[in-house]
This record gives C-alpha cells, structure tokens and sequence, in this order.
C-alpha cells in the first residue's frame, strides 16, 4: 500500500509540477537592454512640482468618490495575469487549465513588463502617492517600489494588445478592459495618473519591440490558435 501511494504522489506531481511551475520558470521576451524606457520616456514630475500636486489632489479626488463596487474592482485587478480580461472575453473556456499555451504565452508576457519596467522604476524612484502624501489611504495591497510607469498599467495595456490580436472581434472590450485595468491603479490609490499614461505607453512599445523576435512570433500563434480553437472562432 505504501508503494502504491508513493507512486500515485509521483504521478499526481508529475502531472501538475508544469503547471505550479511554470510562472517561476517563464522568461521574458525582451528587457530593458533592448526597450530601455529612461530613453523613450520623460522622466516623472518634480516632487514639488505643480503638476505633483495636481495629480495628487486627483488621487485624494479619487478616493473621496470611489464606491464599494470600483474598490472590489480595483483590489481584484492588483492581480496580475491574463484570467482578469475573462469577463470580456465571457467563455467558460477561459481558463488556464483549458488553455496551457495561452497560460504559458502571458507568463511570459508579465515577465517581459517586469524586465522592462522594474529598471525603470528603480532609476526614476517617483514615491507612491501614499509614501508621499499620508493623506492618501489605498485599498489595494501597498508597494514601495517606484510608482513610475505603473507596471500594472503597462501589462494590462500589453497583455491587452496580444488578446485583442488573439481574438480581433472582441479588440474594443478587451481594450476598454485593459485601460480600466490600468485606471483601477488610481482607484486603488496606488498611483498616479501619469504613471498609468506612461504604462499605458510602455506596454505598447514593449508589444511593438517583441512581435519581431521568433519566439514570440512561434509562440503566440501556438496560443492563438489554442484559444481560438477553445472558444469555437
């Protein structure tokens, strides 16, 4: 009987190891060596500047009238990976346990925003606007990373571009999806709205920089033709 649960443990771990671990192993298409956004982008408003202060009062307007519904929203969207655009998308099918090329596809996708953008930030250091202001009280999980771009606001831009080129008939939701995606930063109280514009920039030149390198190319059409194929399209 021991023997027979070791080898059924084995099994079972055989089975699933891939999917446990294929976010840890996933790598990125691209970084900041190739997409070096201290060169494509302007650098973040000056602490004292008028335009700081402008977009911190928008944060602090923000938070005085944000519901409960756009708080759940905004604290379900910390999350990243592609399973969010799923009420766009409205197929059962949608899911990564039907779709592992589709899953495997974005895991790289969200790594590539990380390789991109984490250096970026780490040179630029904008303070989030709760290390800035003790006024502004986020609802979303809190970061000390640097705030600009926002990386949330770059990946959902990016992974909402590859959906949409996936699944062309659906490119307005999903694209409406992906800005609400960036904007649910701001709600959160967890960014600024030039971070989320620069994220939103970022993402699209990270998809332009990436859909001529061969692996992305070999591997997006596999994801494509998975998910098409689910959905029935």
């Amino acid at each position: 009987m021991r023997k027979l649960v070791t080898l059924l443990a084995f099994v079972m771990l055989t089975a699933f190891a891939p999917a446990l671990l294929h976010a840890e192993d996933a790598k990125p298409y691209s970084d900041n060596k190739e997409i070096n956004l201290l060169l494509l982008l302007p650098p973040p408003p000056a602490l004292s500047s008028d335009q700081m202060k402008a977009e911190l009062g928008e944060v602090l307007t923000v938070q005085v009238t944000r519901t409960k519904d756009m708080e759940t929203r905004a604290i379900a969207d910390a999350t990243e990976n592609i399973w969010r655009f799923a009420d766009v998308v409205n197929n059962p099918k949608f899911t990564a346990a039907a779709l592992p090329k589709v899953a495997a596809f974005f895991d790289r996708i969200i790594e590539t925003e990380a390789a991109v953008v984490d250096p970026a930030k780490d040179v630029w250091k904008r303070p989030r606007p709760h290390l800035y202001s003790d006024l502004v009280k986020p609802v979303v999980p809190l970061s000390k990373s640097g705030s600009y771009p926002s990386g949330h606001a770059t990946v959902g831009t990016l992974m909402g571009i590859e959906l949409a080129n996936m699944l062309p008939e659906k490119r307005a939701e999903i694209m409406a999806r992906a800005w609400e995606y960036g904007h649910n930063r701001e709600v959160g109280g967890i960014h600024y709205a030039s971070d989320i514009e620069m994220g939103r920039i970022s993402g699209s030149l990270i998809a332009q920089a990436i859909s001529t390198h061969p692996d992305f190319k070999t591997e997006f059409e596999a994801a494509k033709a998975e998910l098409r194929a689910a959905l029935g399209l």
